[in-house]
């Protein structure tokens, strides 16, 4: 027996699943999942809160597609407000050299606060 049939009345493809052929009711997604925490909080996201939406974009095809999107969009914010933050706080390679501990406490503290304005902006919309 073939794995896929392909159905002309209908227009369905069917794939054999045990000794059965279950129609294949979602399209093929365009990209490769290559997403990674941000994409992972968006998707445990929008399974417990915006069904609809994760519905909506998931039979459309796009699920994959907007998954790396929000992740790499997190991911560059992630980077700039690090940046930023580091240069308002004055928190440079000297102070790291100096007082280690006091460069980690403040680099978690503005990590932190960086990661909470994504969540809050991109992930968690």
């Amino acid at each position: 027996m073939k794995k896929h049939i392909y159905d002309k009345k209908n227009g369905l493809s069917y794939t054999l699943i045990g000794d059965y052929y279950l129609p294949d009711l979602l399209p093929p997604q365009g990209e490769t999942p290559n997403y990674g925490k941000y994409g992972s909080l968006r998707l445990r996201y929008l399974k417990e809160y915006k069904k609809g939406m994760y519905v909506s974009i998931l039979t459309q095809g796009k699920l994959v597609k907007h998954l790396n999107a929000v992740d790499k969009k997190a991911s560059e914010r992630m980077e700039y407000l690090i940046k930023s933050m580091k240069q308002q706080h004055g928190i440079t390679e000297q102070l790291k050299a100096q007082d280690q501990m006091k460069w980690v406490g403040l680099m978690n503290n503005i990590k932190n606060a960086a990661e909470e304005i994504v969540l809050k902006e991109l992930v968690y919309v």
